[in-house]
């Protein structure tokens, strides 16, 4: 097959990530093709929560990385010509007892020391917020800058975007090759339909970059965490924003220093409540986590433990009707941050590994990818997000 396109970059891959990989190098005066094997947010970015949040990580790197993403959507919003239903109502994590409070207490005071505008309300603060919640929620934490958008609207408006600028995207396109010419570096991308010529790609694939990567022999540490989710019926406002239980951490960071009252199949499913109002006046609710390789299919019994979980903390939708449930793959790391990397084939890079943050982070990420190849100063550093961090073998 001869080639018959060529670009200074590719992209592969038609989420949230890629998709902003792909505006930020074009608005860079960079030619570039995106390249997804199927529909643009066919992945996780159509499976998922819009989520841009800095409530749930952990104080430092991550915190920061988050904030300097997030501080980027209201820009964003504003220069794409496309609704993204970007929206800043805050968050609100519910706290359980005593004992999550004082966790709760120390967290909040080592993310105030970052910076982040996050306080604690007392029992009467939050069941004046949210009337809903079960009367013996003790409190919660409350971060004011947090946001929620459309995830597949913001994947559509980068590519309009990007196609604006010049860019040209190409969907139902697996990638089959990737070839590297006499030095090893990258020559040119295969896909089903086409060669295409290029020296640098950017595996921006999710849960499946470990594929892209082997095709140019590359170990890349990342597997698929499968994450449900239920839609409810429409209905009155049960919540005004997003409501998080305070334990949510504790299952998505693994945490062993504390153990919530939870049933052995909540513990067993990595079950925590995660419950979204939407612009439609139902909601979703989530969420688990667990290792089942591929599967994107839903479980009864996985569905029915966070049904429970929710109701625990807002009684009152025991009745309301769920009316489907879906199940998306969140590209997981060891450390829990993403790779977002030059690599050691040259012209290759990785922008993956963003678990269950990738909505919020996609914009940053799009933004380092850019300034990695445009040869700028990173807004941020990147020595944390390096995939040669895994080198000394470091897995789970």
């Amino acid at each position: 097959m001869m080639p018959n396109r060529s670009a200074d970059v590719v992209v592969i891959g038609g989420g949230v990530v890629g998709t902003a990989i792909a505006y930020f190098l074009v608005r860079n005066n960079m030619d570039v093709i995106l390249v997804e094997k199927g529909a643009i947010t066919a992945g996780t970015s159509g499976r998922c929560e819009g989520d841009v949040l800095v409530c749930d990580k952990m104080p430092g790197f991550d915190s920061r990385l988050n904030k300097f993403s997030q501080d980027l959507f209201p820009e964003i919003a504003n220069e794409l010509d496309y609704d993204i239903s970007w929206t800043r109502k805050g968050s609100l994590l519910a706290i359980e007892n005593e004992e999550e409070l004082e966790k709760a207490k120390k967290f909040c005071s080592q993310l105030n020391a970052e910076g982040l505008p996050v306080r604690i309300l007392d029992k009467y603060e939050i069941h004046e917020d949210e009337p809903h919640l079960a009367p013996d929620i003790v409190g919660g934490m409350e971060t004011d800058c947090d946001g929620s958008l459309n995830p597949m609207a913001l994947a559509y408006g980068l590519v309009h975007g990007a196609k604006k600028l010049g860019a040209k995207v190409l969907t139902y396109r697996a990638v089959t090759d990737i070839r590297l010419d006499a030095d090893g570096c990258i020559e040119r991308v295969v896909t089903e339909k086409e060669e295409i010529l290029s020296k640098r790609v950017v595996n921006a694939a999710g849960a499946w970059a470990p594929e892209i990567g082997k095709l140019v022999g590359l170990d890349i540490p990342i597997k698929p965490r499968q994450g449900q989710m239920l839609v409810a019926e429409r209905t009155f406002p049960v919540a005004r924003r997003k409501v998080m239980e305070f334990g949510y951490m504790m299952a998505k960071f693994e945490s062993s220093d504390y153990t919530r009252d939870v049933t052995p199949e909540m513990e067993k499913y990595g079950i925590a409540l995660v419950f979204e109002p939407t612009e439609a006046t139902n909601f979703l609710i989530g969420s688990s986590r667990r290792f089942v390789g591929m599967d994107t299919s839903c479980h009864l019994d996985v569905l029915r433990a966070m049904a429970q979980r929710a109701i625990r903390f807002f009684p009152v939708i025991k009745d309301i009707k769920i009316i489907r449930s879906y199940a998306g793959l969140r590209p997981f790391t060891p450390d829990h941050l993403p790779i977002i990397s030059e690599t050691e084939v040259p012209g290759f890079y990785v922008a993956a590994g963003h678990e269950g943050d990738g909505i919020g982070l996609s914009l940053i990420t799009g933004k380092l990818i850019s300034q990695m190849i445009c040869g700028e100063q990173p807004s941020i550093t990147i020595e944390p997000l390096k995939l040669s961090r895994f080198k000394d073998g470091y897995r789970q």
